[in-house]
């Protein structure tokens, strides 16, 4: 793990005018636990929009280091981990190519199932302040990966991510974020799938007739 990063409300051009999106890493631990509505799983982390974000399927939001570093490149600015709005900036950890319903384990307690892409929202496109950052973000289809919270415990800077169930369907996180946005053809592949976060799960049903 790269880091561990928490965000406290702060004014934002959001539908509440408050966002936690501005993530920065925390020195030490911090405790992971299950979420009420609109929460997050992190201590001291700030949801500011409940209706769409955090929750039991959201709890935890990750994104790839490699993946920062490769839009780092493209942007041609410096992107510090947690600037994606990210928990946790991970290392060596295949985000995008992880199967909805997989499980990882962080430190010693600490267990975490794969539910959902991240969809990018106005909030974001506005914090990133790139021109059409919303179209941009969609095309590359790298959107990082929700997790809810399985076992709480407590994460750490440092930390190795050990991923210790993978389903075998191969739903990927980057499978269904392209299903939901630009590869409808796909909804049929997600719809059997009983991890994917709820929401997305029914819209896609709806969708196909399922």
């Amino acid at each position: 793990m790269v880091s561990v990063n928490v965000g406290v409300a702060r004014p934002m051009l959001a539908r509440t005018g408050r966002s936690g999106i501005d993530k920065r890493p925390v020195v030490g631990a911090v405790e992971v636990g299950v979420p009420g509505y609109g929460g997050s799983g992190f201590a001291g982390d700030f949801i500011g929009d409940p209706d769409d974000h955090g929750g039991g399927d959201r709890a935890v939001y990750a994104y790839a280091r490699e993946d920062l570093d490769w839009w780092r490149a493209e942007l041609g600015r410096s992107l510090a981990s947690g600037v994606f709005g990210e928990n946790l900036t991970t290392i060596a950890v295949d985000v995008t190519g992880a199967e909805i319903g997989e499980r990882w384990r962080i430190g010693a307690e600490l267990v975490l199932e794969v539910s959902a892409p991240r969809t990018p929202c106005r909030t974001f496109a506005a914090w990133m302040d790139e021109k059409r950052w919303i179209h941009t973000f969609t095309r590359r289809a790298a959107p990082g990966a929700y997790l809810r919270v399985l076992t709480p415990g407590s994460v750490r800077a440092g930390d190795a991510v050990q991923v210790v169930h993978r389903p075998g369907h191969g739903v990927t996180v980057g499978l269904v974020f392209r299903a939901i946005t630009t590869e409808s053809e796909l909804l049929s592949r997600i719809v059997t799938v009983d991890a994917l976060a709820e929401d997305i799960l029914a819209t896609a049903r709806r969708r196909v007739g399922a």
